[in-house]
């Protein structure tokens, strides 16, 4: 395994509690659309065992021609250890990243895509996005779907409706209007569902989304392989408990 220790080229204020933070990209480093990767911060690794406090799995909210790797997340006040040094470091400090891995890359099937995320985990899909707009070929349209409580919503610069593209934005507050929507969007039996955000919240989306007929095989999740059946294993609508509200 590689272990590339890299600068904080910037820190974007994204939000109120949400920064993205721009690294240098090591020569020859690449990526693809929906990637994630491990960072991890000084001293993660200095005694017998790695410190896994010191180490987040982070989505990549870049393309790599943009020139810097994407780290965007929500820092609250009251945050992890990891977080809490996160948000003490400036630009020039430095950080360590490895293990780069793709679960989730834009499927050109000729199909409808849609993107569920709740808060933060947009910015998996911005990429997604980005790369849409750079090539369409094999996807006949996107819909975005965020729900975002503290309604200051991300990339919305990105993330607006564009009917020239075929792309559709859909940024929502609240359950209600969220799980309503989703309802509509499950209309399609075709298409292709990405959903990014809590367990709890990729749980309640898989059982409504199966509850209207949609097949495993037409969820993407941003797990590893091995982890999807316990998500994904085929369930009986009838066998669907509690509610989506």
């Amino acid at each position: 395994m590689q272990i590339y220790w890299t600068k904080i080229n910037k820190i974007i204020e994204e939000t109120s509690d949400v920064k993205t933070y721009l690294l240098d990209c090591p020569e020859d480093y690449t990526w693809e659309e929906g990637s994630h990767i491990h960072l991890a911060l000084k001293g993660f690794n200095s005694g017998d065992k790695p410190n896994r406090s010191l180490i987040r799995h982070m989505s990549i909210s870049t393309l790599p021609h943009e020139d810097s790797i994407g780290i965007t997340t929500r820092i609250r006040k009251q945050c992890s250890e990891f977080k809490t040094i996160l948000s003490n470091l400036h630009v020039g400090d430095e950080v360590a990243i490895f293990k780069t891995h793709s679960n989730i890359p834009l499927r050109r099937d000729n199909k409808n895509i849609y993107l569920l995320s709740s808060g933060v985990g947009l910015a998996t899909f911005r990429p997604l996005v980005l790369d849409y707009f750079q090539r369409a070929d094999n996807v006949n349209q996107i819909h975005s779907l965020n729900i975002d409580s503290t309604g200051e919503f991300l990339f919305t610069p990105i993330f607006k409706s564009a009917p020239e593209k075929n792309f559709t934005s859909m940024f929502v507050d609240n359950r209600d209007d969220y799980y309503e929507a989703v309802k509509e969007l499950a209309t399609d039996k075709d298409g292709l569902f990405y959903i990014v955000g809590s367990d709890a919240f990729l749980v309640q989306n898989i059982k409504l989304l199966r509850k209207q007929g949609i097949k495993p095989e037409q969820i993407m999740l941003d797990k590893r392989e091995k982890v999807l059946p316990e998500f994904l294993s085929p369930i009986e609508p009838e066998n669907f408990i509690g509610t989506t509200k």
